[in-house]
This record gives C-alpha cells, structure tokens and sequence, in this order.
C-alpha cells in the first residue's frame, strides 16, 4: 500500500504551520486502517445523515400539504409560513443539540455520539406519520409537530459534526476533502429521495388521498433506516485520533470551555464561513420546489421534476469539490464559492421566473453546482480547524449555530422577505448577503488541507 505509506510519511514530516505553540500533531495511525474499515465508516457516516436529510426534504417538498394537514384554514400564506416557522423553531435547539452532542462526541467518542443521535432522528421521524391532523385533534396537531420537531433538530446536531470528525480523523491525510464529501453528498442523496417520493405520490394519488394519507408514507421509512445505520455504526472502532486522544489521557472534561478559552477566533470563523452553505442548502436545495410552485405559480409535479435533475447533478459534483480542495486547498474552493454566489444568484434568480422548464432545470444545476464548491469542502475545512479534543465540539457548535439562526429559517424568511417587498427576487438578495459574510469570515482563515490533523 505504497500510496497510504507515502500518507503516512506527510503526516510524520508535515510542518505545524499556523498551529499554536502547545499544539501537536497526530502521529497518523491511519496507515494501519485497512480498505475494508474505510469502506464501513463511509457507509455508516453517509446513511445517517441520509436518514435526517430525508426527512428535512420531505418535509420541505411537502410543505404545502403539511400547511393545511396541521394548521387552521386561513390564507395560504399564513398555512405556509406557520409551516416553515416550525420547521425553523426545530433549529433553535441545534446549538444547544451542538453542544450536547460535542460534549459526548469529545469525551466518550464519535461512535457513541452517532449511534445516539441516529436512534433519536428515526424514532422523532417516524413519529411525524402518526400525529393526527387539525381537523382531528386541533391546536395539539401543531403542537405535537412542534415537539417532534425540536427532537429531530436536538438529534441532527450531532449528526452533520460528527459524520464529518468520523471520516477525517480515518482518511488518509492527501484524501481528507473527498471522504468528508461524503457527507454533503449523503444529504444530497436524502434530499433527492425525498424529491422523488414526493414526485411519484403527487403523481400517482389524488389531491384528496395525499392530503388524508399520501403524505405520511415517506416519514414511516425512518425507522429501518435509521436501525440499519445504528447496527452498522455499533460494528466499527471509534476513529484512530480519538482512540490516541484517550490513550494519551489527552482528553478535555469540559470540550465546550476548551474551545472558548483557546479556539475562540477558529469559532468565529467557522460560524461565519458555514453561512453560505446555512442558507444556500435550504434555498437551493429544500425551499426551491414550494418556489417555484407557490411563488412563480410553476406546475408541482414539473418543480420536483426540475429539483430532482439539480439534486442529481449536486451528488456527482460534490465529489469532484472535495477531490478539488484536495488539491488546491480548502480556503481557495471556498473564496470561490462565495464570489460566483455575490455575482451570479441575482441574475439566476431573474432567469427562474421565464417560466421555461429547461432554463429552470439549467438554472438549479448551476446554482447547485456552485454550492458544491462551498459544501463539498466545508466538512473537511470545519474539522480541520479544530483539533482532536474539542474538534467534535468545534464543529457542531459553529454548524448548528449558523444553521440554527439562518439556515433552519431560510424558507421562512424568503417566504417573508418576498412578502414584504413583493419581490420574487428577495431569496436571491438574501443568498448574495450570506454569501458576503461567509467571504469575509474565510478571508480570516488559514489553510487547513495539506496539513496533520490538530491534536491537542
């Protein structure tokens, strides 16, 4: 395995540049990890995230039934705003869910952290299928969806982090951009099953029966799913940096204040470089469907359709993002994402509104391709930036925190914003500011990739 001893002689000969005076390196027991363990941690880490991302999109794709299943009959825009400020209530628990699940994941392990969380995001899920509608049980149906909600929202923030922390801390140091694009691209894969489904069951039912019954069937798959990626996470070693971690009884008792104390500006800059992926995810990827058929009164069926191709393509090119920043580096690929954003999504945008299939389809694939260059990197940068013992902490909470406050809210908000202006083009103007923020906080960083991942 000469390509993974080469590996091995980066991490030992690598320079500690950028990393603070007590910090050291790990030593890189990676090259001990066979092909078959690898292969084990990408399934386990890609069918979690699967599993909540699944659910996000359903839920997004299906939001205008949801609206009337769950909430009074009123004007259509208030169903659907009080559907998306649930959705984005949900997030409000995710920093705290950050802290939580870094907690666990700093001090007794990756493994334990992921094994949790995916049990309480496919029980949470599948509990949405069960909950009888307003017209049944009244004010309780909202509530009910609430409680749900924040139990789901408390369980992904340990998902996204730890997913991400699990695969870098396995992957050979030349390679750790494309193994933590396995984790945007398992959202992705979530997301265009939801797509799907929600294409087939608008096709093949009635409004009627989707309305009474139809939409339940996609949350009643959380379950298996999510007992398949628990058995398969319970079936491997935690990660080679952490099992070092606790030999060396390295590890912090309180994750959390290590990082306030020493890793304050890694925080800042990670909770604004993750801005651009917060919103543009939801926009691009969950909110454009209710879009384009709400908003530009575009055909349902023809709006999931169009969604569906975008998600596709997202999946193939987020690959070849985090064979990229493997290459030319983290901070470059992000720079990039957000200038393309700043300049292009306004325009994108006014191209949406022709109206024409094939413009729409071209316009989703290139608005999600650049996304790939923001989120097939991400991952990689964010966990890269912390070290071993408060990177689980790190990560989750600079994540959940910007998705918490602006991500989980992007589709209440451009419904809003569109409201308020009584323009179509306020969810672009939005992406173009986050896009801004997240290019300042980058400009900040220093290259990650290349480097031995931080240990203490």
């Amino acid at each position: 395995m000469s390509n993974e001893s080469s590996v091995a002689a980066e991490q030992g000969t690598a320079p500690a540049s950028g990393a603070s005076h007590n910090n050291s390196h790990t030593p890189s027991p990676n090259h001990t990890v066979s092909k078959d363990t690898r292969r084990r941690v990408v399934t386990a880490s890609f069918i979690g995230n699967f599993v909540e991302w699944f659910d996000y999109a359903v839920y997004g794709y299906l939001a205008g039934i949801i609206a009337t299943v769950f909430f009074p009959e009123s004007d259509r825009q208030t169903a659907l705003l009080a559907t998306f400020g649930v959705f984005a209530i949900s997030f409000f628990v995710r920093p705290l869910g950050g802290f939580i699940w870094g907690h666990i994941g700093d001090r007794l392990g990756r493994k334990q952290a992921l094994s949790l969380s995916i049990v309480l995001m496919s029980v949470a899920t599948f509990c949405i299928a069960l909950i009888p509608g307003y017209a049944t049980i009244g004010v309780m149906a909202p509530i009910l969806l609430l409680l749900v909600r924040v139990v789901q929202g408390f369980s992904a923030a340990g998902e996204y982090a730890g997913a991400s922390a699990f695969l870098v801390e396995y992957a050979p140091a030349n390679r750790r951009g494309l193994y933590a694009a396995v984790v945007p691209a398992s959202t992705a894969a979530g997301l265009l099953l939801g797509s799907l489904l929600a294409a087939l069951l608008s096709s093949v039912l009635s409004a009627e029966q989707l309305n009474d019954w139809g939409w339940r069937l996609p949350f009643l798959l959380a379950a298996p799913m999510g007992l398949i990626g628990r058995y398969i996470r319970t079936k491997l070693e935690d990660t080679p940096a952490f099992r070092e971690l606790t030999a060396k009884d390295t590890a912090v008792k309180a994750p959390a204040l290590a990082m306030f104390k020493t890793y304050r500006k890694q925080l800042i800059i990670a909770t604004g470089a993750v801005l651009l992926n917060a919103v543009g995810f939801y926009v691009i990827l969950s909110y454009m469907p209710t879009y384009l058929s709400v908003e530009l009164g575009f055909g349902a069926a023809e709006s999931f359709l169009a969604t569906t191709i975008a998600l596709a393509s997202y999946i193939g090119f987020i690959f070849l993002t985090g064979i990229a920043s493997d290459k030319f580096g983290r901070k470059r690929m992000l720079i990039t994402a957000s200038v393309l954003f700043i300049l292009l999504t306004v325009p994108a945008f006014m191209l949406l509104d022709t109206r024409n299939f094939l413009v729409i389809v071209l316009v989703q694939i290139l608005l999600g391709g650049m996304l790939t260059l923001n989120d097939g990197t991400l991952p990689s940068f964010l966990a890269e930036l912390f070290p071993t013992k408060v990177r689980y902490t790190g990560f989750a909470v600079s994540f959940n925190l910007s998705n918490a406050l602006f991500g989980g809210t992007a589709p209440f908000m451009a419904t809003l914003l569109i409201g308020m202006t009584h323009s179509q083009l306020a969810p672009g103007w939005y992406l173009v500011a986050a896009s801004l923020v997240s290019l300042i906080a980058v400009l900040f960083a220093a290259e990650t990739s290349k480097k031995p991942l931080l240990q203490d």
